[in-house]
């Protein structure tokens, strides 16, 4: 054997018994340094991007040298996630859109584009129709809080609400968008865009259609208004309209509105393309902006998000990813999809960024703890994330669409 082949044994062999301190070692070694802040009122503690896979290097190098993982003692996948490489389950083989875990908690509900029609499908891969009714090239779903009704959009601009569970369809007016369901109530929201901008509002009703209230003007401003309605009952959208600040395109405010025209502090938030995401009880907002500081990736935020403490306790979370990878189990808990590598102004980009392959990190609010869950076998990029009520299982659809399962437990 070639010293050269006694190298590489030796250096694979480490890497997968001491993978933890590989990853120091890549930092240390390999990994340019951060950027300077360029903010001086930012916290940028923990900013910066995270290594690729070292054991898929390793691989490789095995691979150009003709031998196999076993001559390094490389080991499998696990079966359950424990901080490294984890096995994952394909549940679809095509593409599945409007993804949503089920009622009982434990599956999920989806939309076949196929056949038009909704099912449910367990980590066995059982599948069971929702409803032998069909809905034809769906645009966009919203799925209320128990995943038994949801708002279904098409392309000519028709919207219905279906319950699934009644097997019941109401018709909604063709000049509304945006919907969301309310997290407390038989309620639904929407903007009304009428031709006149003088006649936009966002608008609340029964879920049935009627009662209809228009709770904000819209005018011409309603491409900036995102609609997300707190599981506090007391914000339906946030909006930005504010001018820029004395801090440029690095501070942002972002005012949220409520439901009945309360006048909230705004979030001065930390760059551009805020989205957020409320965590159960409504009592924090994370969020994901994009800004010169983070080298114009995406950087996950938390802050207070209360009547009483709107904007309070703003921290950076150290994530370079977007809000919309993540999921909350609980209060102070949420998981969190991050790219293994993120070039410089990524998030000003996303589209070229889509198919990044994924880890999966976990954040405890309460702590600050930041925690390597696993690494999803085969490179996996890992979207629309939600987890089985008893924290066992990850669902995800990966970069073709197909529905996945990962265990956590």
């Amino acid at each position: 054997m070639t010293e050269r082949r006694k190298k590489i044994l030796l250096v694979g062999g480490f890497v997968v018994s001491v993978f933890g301190f590989a990853f120091a070692l890549y930092f240390m070694f390999f990994k340019a340094p951060a950027p300077p802040a360029t903010v001086e009122d930012v916290d940028t503690s923990g900013i910066g991007s995270l290594p690729s896979s070292l054991e898929a290097q390793v691989r490789e190098l095995l691979e150009q040298e003709g031998l196999t993982p076993e001559d390094v003692g490389l080991q499998e996948a696990d079966t359950v996630a424990r901080g490294g490489i984890t096995q994952t389950t394909e549940l679809t083989s095509t593409a599945v859109y409007n993804t949503v875990i089920s009622e009982d908690g434990n599956s999920m509900n989806y939309y076949n584009s196929g056949d038009g029609r909704f099912y449910t499908i367990d980590e066995d891969g059982n599948v069971s129709p929702l409803s032998d009714k069909q809905f034809p090239e769906v645009d966009s779903v919203v799925w209320n809080k128990d995943s038994e009704k949801a708002v279904i959009e098409f392309p000519d601009g028709s919207n219905v609400i279906y319950d699934f569970s009644a097997e019941k369809q109401v018709t909604l007016p063709s000049h509304w968008e945006d919907f969301d369901f309310s997290p407390v109530q038989d309620e639904i929201i929407a903007k009304s865009l009428a031709l006149d901008p003088n006649n936009r509002y966002l608008v609340v009703s029964s879920d049935d259609g009627s009662r209809v209230q228009s709770i904000q003007a819209l005018g011409e401003n309603e491409s900036k208004v995102d609609v997300n309605w707190s599981p506090n009952d007391q914000v339906v959208a946030f909006a930005s309209t504010a001018k820029a600040t004395s801090g440029g395109l690095n501070h942002t405010v972002i005012y949220p509105v409520g439901k009945n025209k309360e006048n909230f502090k705004g979030l001065v938030v930390e760059g551009l393309n805020f989205d957020s995401l409320w965590s159960p009880d409504g009592k924090l907002l994370m969020y994901s902006v994009t800004g010169s500081y983070s080298n114009d990736k995406p950087l996950l935020w938390a802050v207070k998000a209360t009547s009483s403490s709107m904007g309070d306790d703003r921290r950076s979370l150290g994530l370079n990813t977007w809000v919309d990878k993540c999921t909350w189990t609980s209060a102070s808990i949420a998981y969190c999809a991050v790219p293994l590598d993120l070039p410089p102004n990524a998030g000003l980009g996303r589209a070229l960024y889509e198919k990044e392959p994924d880890a999966l990190y976990k954040i405890n609010l309460t702590t600050g703890a930041v925690t390597l869950v696993a690494i999803p076998e085969g490179d996996t990029t890992m979207n629309n994330l939600y987890i089985s009520d008893d924290d066992s299982k990850l669902y995800f659809s990966n970069s073709y669409g197909q529905l996945e399962m990962m265990r956590l437990k």
